[in-house]
């Protein structure tokens, strides 16, 4: 018995240590490939002017869509921010998605709103619209109030009543910097195959925030804010720039992405029934076009920025992970045709089955890796070699990681201008292998629990709003 124990423990390790071997391996890999791609953008934006590109180009008009519920702590700084955007010609709708707090009075006193008929131009199914709401002090600015239907529903209804060829999705808690929509629709002037751009999220706890600007960066005072700066800039100066660089662009941020409205509304909207819709939605326009044979290209910009606002507690920051993975998990069940197939290229054969088996799996290998070494070290049967291999892995190779995102932004961006925020994002490298991660792990693997118990729901997400002064 005690043979057959130790021969499993001697496989699980092996499993266990080729998983973050090759996921520690794959994060160097997209590092390097991101701190090529940096330098390239860095050259090209120090010898164009952007202004000049859409002068020549000619600038798309564009749509930003708001789905909101239950945002009258941030919407108000939010809609500042849109407003305040430096782009030729676009619109906001914000779509009020049957908010229950006072959401909708918020916007229609700060911004006078009046009824106004408007018109869609889709018909993709949404619950049903109560109202249309223009502005009279900023004519671009509508609102749309409808029954609650959830995000996805919301963003459908926005694009509905879409006029423009462009849509960008944002969400109500974020800041968009006032050149957001210029560089971010660079792909779409420079290549005409372009459908899809992302661009990155920045972390707005403990910034300061006037007229919907961000006048001052800060690193947050709350330690799992902290963290989630540090992860924030791993997955997208570490991972996305590197999957931009690479073509394996599989997903665009649901909180920060433009898209070409008539493939969005060829492909019949954002799903209504998934939990992770703005993955989905990424995955499912790869599908569409290859299976189509349509050229098309989805790019990451990593300059054009929108601040959002992270949990900064255990419970909330639990919600969102749980609700994440089970969006995840989602995807990959209803494309689960693209897992290596060659007919999807580099989709089918490297980034989704990066996605299916480190980012959807790897938490259950996680979690049972760290259930069974403590269960090992505290029965005495730890093997000396094993132990210092599996530290050196996951500490160590994890903490290169996190230096090198930190030392790609310092290099790039140098957003957090303070010396001593600088070193905090540094120690917080070393220091969330010792708890964050661990705790991040769990969240994801209850979330594994919850998708297959059926859960659907979003659950309740806290908002403090911005720091203002």
């Amino acid at each position: 018995m005690k043979e057959a124990f130790l021969a499993f423990l001697a496989v699980f390790h092996g499993i266990v240590l080729v998983y973050y071997v090759v996921l520690n391996g794959y994060y160097l890999i997209t590092s390097l490939f991101a701190f090529w791609a940096l330098r390239r953008h860095a050259r090209r934006e120090a010898s164009m002017d952007i202004d000049d590109l859409i002068a020549t180009a000619g600038a798309p008009a564009v749509t930003l869509i708001v789905p909101t519920y239950n945002e009258a702590a941030t919407i108000e700084e939010a809609c500042r921010s849109l407003l305040s955007l430096q782009y030729p010609e676009y619109e906001i709708l914000i779509v009020n998605d049957g908010s229950t707090d006072n959401t909708l009075e918020v916007l229609r006193q700060t911004y006078h709103l009046i009824p106004t008929p408007r018109y869609p131009l889709a018909r993709i199914p949404t619950a049903r619209v109560r109202a249309t709401y223009q502005s009279r002090t900023h004519p671009n600015l509508w609102v749309i109030d409808k029954e609650n239907g959830k995000r996805a529903d919301a963003i459908n209804a926005g694009i509905n009543f879409c006029r423009t060829p462009l849509l960008c999705i944002v969400d109500a808690d974020g800041i968009l910097e006032r050149d957001a929509l210029i560089r971010i629709v660079r792909p779409f002037l420079e290549d005409d195959r372009t459908i899809a751009t992302g661009g990155i999220i920045r972390i707005v706890n403990g910034c300061v925030v006037r007229d919907g600007v961000v006048q001052e960066v800060r690193l947050p005072r709350n330690m799992l804010a902290k963290f989630q700066v540090l992860e924030y800039l791993r997955a997208f100066l570490a991972g996305r720039v590197g999957w931009d660089a690479l073509k394996i662009m599989l997903l665009i941020s649901g909180a920060f992405g433009m898209f070409r409205r008539s493939l969005v509304v060829a492909v019949g909207g954002l799903a209504r029934d998934s939990i992770g819709e703005d993955l989905e939605l990424t995955v499912r326009l790869h599908r569409y076009c290859r299976e189509r044979g349509l050229p098309y290209a989805i790019h990451f910009v990593p300059d054009p920025v929108a601040w959002t606002e992270v949990p900064e507690t255990i419970a909330t920051l639990g919600r969102q992970r749980d609700r994440w993975h089970r969006g995840l998990i989602d995807t990959m069940r209803r494309h689960l045709r693209l897992l290596l197939n060659p007919r999807y290229g580099r989709i089918g054969m490297v980034a989704f089955p990066y996605f299916f088996f480190f980012e959807m799996i790897g938490p259950l290998i996680e979690f049972m890796g760290y259930i069974v070494f403590t269960v090992v070290l505290l029965l005495g049967l730890a093997h000396l070699p094993f132990v210092l291999l599996f530290l050196t892995v996951t500490i160590l190779l994890g903490a290169v990681i996190s230096f090198a995102a930190v030392g790609l932004e310092e290099l790039s961006f140098r957003r957090y201008p303070r010396i001593r925020d600088l070193l905090e994002l540094f120690l917080l490298a070393f220091l969330e292998n010792f708890g964050y991660r661990q705790l991040h792990t769990y969240f994801r693997f209850r979330g594994f629990i919850s998708y297959f118990r059926g859960q659907t729901g979003w659950g309740h997400m806290e908002r403090k709003g911005f720091q203002t002064a």
